[in-house]
């Protein structure tokens, strides 16, 4: 009796061991054509070297970002100062190094939160179709509609006025979370809301299409609940898709920190972020265009190596690519 006849998958009959093997398989040949990608693996190894930069920047940067030395104030770069020093005789390679903290901090936590909230909308939505579907769908179709940088500055301009009002009980521990995280905790929650529209279509879709498989038939004709069958069968197989929207979301992320920045609604000063300091710098641009150039340089050679990132894990984990 052969397989058709009785009903059952290919995918449900292979032993789990063998499934297991073969997903390995599928990863190892990921990571060796993300590795013959030269301009993926350059990006790769910049962004690690910058975030251990940004993980032990008391070890990495010369000074502290915050001391100023009124006797080198607006320094050109030199031998003290490899990237010279600000209009407050802050160390500008300093600053850089600690403002790489805030950068990568941002888009990591956003990714985080984009995640938790637009994987399992995503899931619920293209597993159970219907009602659920139609009814979380319009709610992305809206939000979709706002202005997202505009959504960032309100989120931003409402909370700096409520923690800035005097009181005690919640909004004190928030405003106590706020301080300690150097003024990003609106920055986190305005881009956490409004950029995990983008992941919870590209997971619909996902599992609009894996719902239909054999796979998740046979388990469902096993006896698996629904909440096993989409965090068991259909979230694995959506991994890769996800991976790639976080790695391209990040410097979204990190662009729109720098915008909220440079408007003056990020950060709180002194703590050094790369939008602060180009907004600090172009009052100077023309006697010390070296004060704007680095930040800008750090930030576009960022967002760039984590565009190359996504490129190449897209080429990667794409099983109809050919390399």
């Amino acid at each position: 009796m052969d397989q058709a006849s009785t009903g059952i998958s290919t995918e449900a009959a292979q032993p789990s061991w063998d499934r297991g093997a073969r997903q390995n398989s599928l990863w190892r040949d990921a990571f060796r054509r993300f590795a013959q990608n030269r301009l993926a693996a350059a990006a790769a190894v910049f962004i690690i070297i910058l975030a251990l930069a940004a993980i032990f920047a008391p070890m990495v940067s010369p000074y502290n970002y915050a001391d100023q030395n009124y006797s080198a104030i607006n320094v050109s770069p030199s031998l003290s100062h490899p990237l010279g020093t600000d209009q407050l005789g802050r160390d500008m390679f300093s600053r850089l190094v600690f403002g790489a903290r805030i950068s990568l901090s941002v888009g990591i936590v956003v990714q985080i939160v984009i995640v938790l909230i637009g994987v399992p909308i995503g899931l619920a939505a293209g597993f159970y179709g219907g009602k659920i579907d139609t009814a979380l769908m319009r709610i992305v179709d809206i939000m979709y509609a706002m202005p997202s940088l505009l959504f960032v500055i309100i989120i931003m301009t409402f909370l700096r006025g409520e923690l800035d009002r005097p009181g005690g009980g919640f909004m004190s521990s928030v405003a106590s979370l706020d301080s300690k995280l150097g003024g990003l905790l609106g920055v986190f929650i305005g881009l956490g809301l409004i950029s995990w529209l983008t992941v919870s279509r590209i997971v619909r879709a996902q599992a609009l299409s894996l719902k239909q498989k054999e796979f998740v038939e046979a388990a469902r004709g096993s006896g698996a609940s629904n909440a096993r069958i989409m965090f068991r069968h259909v979230l694995p197989n959506t991994l890769a898709p996800i991976i790639v929207s976080v790695t391209l979301g990040i410097p979204r992320a990190i662009l729109y920190e720098a915008g909220i920045s440079f408007l003056g609604l990020g950060v709180t000063p002194p703590t050094p972020s790369w939008g602060l300091m180009i907004s600090e710098a172009t009052r100077y641009l023309r006697s010390y265009p070296y004060m704007l150039l680095f930040p800008a340089i750090a930030l576009s050679v960022t967002v760039l190596a984590f565009n190359f990132l996504g490129d190449g894990l897209r080429d990667a984990l794409d099983p109809w690519s050919q390399h």
